[in-house]
């Protein structure tokens, strides 16, 4: 018989465990489901989200919580040769199941499926499944006592009681999201009935280096039940085509495989290298001729290679695929929820269409979340985005004692099994940050002369062997030749910010040395896996947060305490005071944070995307910003909010990583260094100018370069026009050092005068075959010493598109955008005379008027079309 389902997703019940009263049972709309929804959605507490309600929840986590449902068994069991298994595809996390009064299954790893066989314990009629989940954070705690005597439990974030307990550890609080640690059946539940099933398959396979065959093994795992004679039969289609099939024996453990081969395979790329074409994997098992049960999978054949060569930046770091260099620009991956059950397959999807149209293509798992939804690897694997993905460990000295490592094996397997098929997966990584732990603290780490596992685990860092023994050899069992890499930032034992060798997170912008953004360019690595700024999402997310109007200003009580980045008062008002006129009322306050991070964005991509450099002379090989998006509407790193609206800093990363970009940049000058002149950065003639290209063929292009008057909006030397060849997925050098024949000086032997000197903007525009491609700006620095006075910004609109003309220089005009509104191809960029600047606009039924804007050096803050 072919195998049944019955996923048990309604008819649930919920109460406090010790709740014995008469109305203690509430409904529980369905599963997958956690705690916190249901006590939402009943009444009994109010949205954590929004003011400062998450303080009037956090009781929960250390409460016990039991969730009951009633179903009827199968109506296939019966035979003999029929077994009905209970599945639960996550349970979060400390949890005791019965069904019937009997006791099935002590769970205690969020990251686990876990399959029981419930035959006999079903019976005729009504059967009762009851799940009692205990508190996480009291269990951790317990933990922490049990082995401290053993272990010196470091966290960085919240408490060392996160450590030992297997759940995401951002449940605990971080410094970007709330402290909501939940708890209940967070993936879905079901009854499977059969007599036989395949439990897995899977490829173990090579594309050879001319990318003209793929040749291996394919390979399933099946429960057979009580046949005398089974085979399986693989097959891999395309588009509805049969490209191979072969039929197999079983050994004595279940396993079968076959070899295969293709010719002239159609192979997966990242998107914009080509097409993300997926076979069709299928193992059937065959009883006495006839197809008992199935299983299917989407894959992709892809080559993927971790370069790391050494050249005379140190030792290379960069993704290889199909014989392709890729340039990995994109963002790091939180959960997109506190509470993942409601994200959803379109959720996903619709991030990961975000993350395509920004021209990202990497993300990076991050290692305090959760190994990620099928939803979000199927979206993944259909739109051409990289995964980076990191084993579930942050920011903490991780203990090693025998359970631990028991639990670490199962929970590894068990996701390496599920994902090794994704052809979007390109790395494993260890941990994130746990080796600056180990430096922070001058725990033990001794790289090139221990190289004994075992003495590791005697040491006072022993998860060096869970990181660099017992995953990598875990990986290569499962998925032979996959990537992996210790930890993230990592590279050969090494310091973790040595930007000669594998990856870093560049943190002394924000945190650190808090050194100006503006050095950026002198700061990079081979991969810089992590870096950011922190900034306001727009003010229609904010007020959906903070909805007292008396709450609603930047430094606020509540405000401050929806943004949990630690000192972010102190860091965040540093940065925009020390490059903007700080105007303190909430819009303005909100546009100015918002173009630092933008700026930020502008200064990280276009110069360590330039340090791609060319072939043999990967300087840097991908930048991830840290962070795409949010769990929750709040002010944070994100470049796009909980409820997926973006913010400039968006933008400027999409226009830094088009195929084809043109950059500028002029030198860094500290303008409060002592004794300097204040004036040097505006007076300075040097300027660069570059194009960096993934294109995987030369192209013809035109730069045009302008140098403009801030004050009047004058061209104040000759436009330069030079026609170039774009070299093939390299960086080609336009103007090194360029000299701007223009007088921007003033009469020093006089007291200065600002009506003496004329600073000026520099503007490069760029066309390739004829058509603009990409534009970008130089602008001395600070912006707070610049006049934007004056600005006479004009804005038509005319049946979706949006011109924008201007007199003088504009630097940071932003619409507002809000959530499920309107569409803009472009938002927060500057606005220069003579060239227009014309931005499409989707969406639903909208009124010109509708449209809010500003600009550095606007009046007001919220300017609409009927100011104009």
């Amino acid at each position: 018989m072919p195998s049944s389902t019955q996923e048990l997703s309604t008819g649930w019940k919920l109460k406090q465990t010790d709740d014995t009263s008469e109305n203690a049972w509430l409904p529980v709309s369905k599963v997958p489901t956690v705690v916190h929804l249901d006590l939402m959605e009943n009444g009994k507490i109010v949205d954590p989200f929004i003011n400062m309600n998450e303080l009037a929840a956090r009781w929960m986590a250390e409460k016990s919580w039991t969730y009951s449902t009633t179903f009827q068994s199968p109506s296939e069991t019966g035979s003999k040769s029929t077994r009905t298994d209970l599945v639960f595809k996550g349970l979060d996390t400390y949890a005791t199941v019965t069904l019937n009064g009997s006791n099935i299954l002590e769970g205690d790893n969020m990251f686990l499926e876990y399959r029981v066989d419930v035959t006999d314990h079903l019976k005729t009629g009504d059967n009762e499944l009851e799940i009692i989940f205990a508190s996480a954070l009291l269990r951790g705690r317990e933990l922490v006592k049990e082995h401290e005597h053993e272990h010196r439990f470091i966290a960085h974030q919240t408490e060392i009681g996160r450590m030992p307990v297997r759940k995401a550890q951002c449940h605990w609080g971080w410094d970007w999201g709330p402290i909501l640690t939940t708890s209940g059946p967070w993936r879905p539940i079901f009854l499977e009935t059969y007599n036989t099933r395949v439990e897995d398959v899977w490829f173990q396979a090579k594309v050879s280096g001319d990318l003209k065959v793929v040749s291996g093994q394919l390979l399933a795992r099946v429960d057979a039940g009580k046949a005398e004679t089974a085979t399986v039969k693989f097959s891999l289609s395309l588009d509805g085509t049969n490209v191979f099939e072969s039929q197999a024996d079983i050994d004595k453990s279940g396993l079968s495989k076959t070899n295969f081969k293709l010719g002239d395979p159609e192979l997966w790329y990242p998107h914009g290298y080509g097409k993300q074409p997926r076979y069709e994997l299928k193992a059937s098992l065959v009883v006495d001729g006839s197809e008992q049960s199935a299983q299917t999978k989407l894959t992709g054949f892809r080559k993927v290679e971790l370069i790391q060569e050494k050249d005379e930046n140190g030792k290379s770091f960069y993704f290889r695929i199909n014989n392709v260099d890729v340039f990995a620009g994109g963002s790091c991956w939180i959960p997109a929820d506190s509470f993942i059950p409601r994200i959803g397959r379109d959720g996903y999807r619709k991030w990961m269409e975000l993350m395509v149209e920004g021209n990202q293509i990497m993300t990076r798992i991050w290692g305090g979340g959760i190994y990620e939804e099928d939803d979000f690897y199927d979206a993944c694997d259909e739109l051409g985005v990289l995964v980076w993905q990191d084993f579930a460990f942050a920011c903490a000295s991780y203990p090693a004692y025998p359970s631990f490592l028991k639990q670490i094996d199962e929970e590894a397997r068990y996701n390496v099994r599920r994902l090794r098929t994704r052809p979007s997966l390109v790395i494993w990584a260890g941990n994130n940050e746990d080796y600056q732990i180990q430096e922070r603290y001058d725990l033990d780490y001794d790289y090139d002369g221990d190289k004994d596992p075992q003495s590791w685990l005697k040491g006072t860092f022993p998860a060096r062997y869970i990181y660099e023994y017992q995953l990598p050899n875990l990986v290569e069992e499962e998925d032979p030749g996959a990537v992996y890499h210790p930890s993230s930032p990592w590279g050969d034992g090494k310091k973790t910010f040595d930007p000669t060798v594998g990856d870093i997170h560049q943190w002394n912008v924000w945190h650190g040395l808090m050194r100006r953004y503006q050095e950026l360019s002198t700061m990079g690595g081979r991969f810089v896996s992590e870096f950011g700024m922190e900034a306001y999402p727009h003010l229609s997310t904010i007020k959906s947060a903070i909805t007292d109007p008396k709450q609603q200003y930047p430094g606020s009580m509540v405000m401050d305490y929806h943004n949990r980045a630690i000192d972010h008062e102190r860091r965040l008002l540093t940065y925009v005071a020390e490059n903007f006129k700080i105007k303190y009322d909430l819009p303005s306050f909100t546009h100015l944070t918002q173009m630092t991070q933008a700026d930020v964005m502008d200064y990280a991509y276009r110069s360590w995307r330039r340090d791609w450099g060319k072939p043999g002379s990967r300087k840097t090989g991908g930048i991830l910003v840290w962070q795409l998006n949010d769990c929750w509407p709040t002010m944070s790193w994100a470049v796009a909010d909980y409820y997926l609206v973006k913010k400039p800093a968006f933008y400027v990363m999409k226009r830094n990583l088009e195929p084809v970009a043109v950059g500028v940049s002029r030198p860094f000058i500290d303008w409060t260094a002592g004794h300097v002149d204040p004036t040097i950065a505006t007076r300075d003639r040097k300027y660069d100018v570059w194009v960096a290209s993934s294109r995987t063929v030369a192209v013809q292009g035109e730069v045009t370069i302008r140098f403009l008057s801030i004050k009047t909006g004058k061209e104040l030397a000759s436009t330069i026009k030079k026609s170039i060849e774009i070299a093939p997925n390299s960086t080609t050098d336009i103007i090194e050092q360029g000299d701007v024949d223009v007088s921007a000086d003033y009469d020093r032997t006089k007291p200065f005068d600002d009506e003496n000197y004329d600073p000026y903007v520099i503007s490069v525009s760029l066309s390739v075959d004829g058509k603009p491609v990409t534009t970008g700006t130089a602008w001395p620095h600070p912006y707070k010493y610049l006049d934007f006075a004056d600005r006479k910004v004009k804005v038509q609109v005319s049946k979706g598109v949006v011109t924008i003309s201007t007199e003088k220089p504009v630097h940071g005009f932003v619409f507002e955008e809000k959530k499920d509104w309107l569409k803009f191809s472009d938002n927060g960029f500057d606005v220069l005379p003579g060239e227009d600047k014309v931005i499409h606009v989707t969406g639903t039924d909208w009124k010109d008027d509708e449209l809010r804007w500003t600009y550095i050096g606007a009046e007001s803050a919220s300017i609409g079309s009927n100011d104009v």
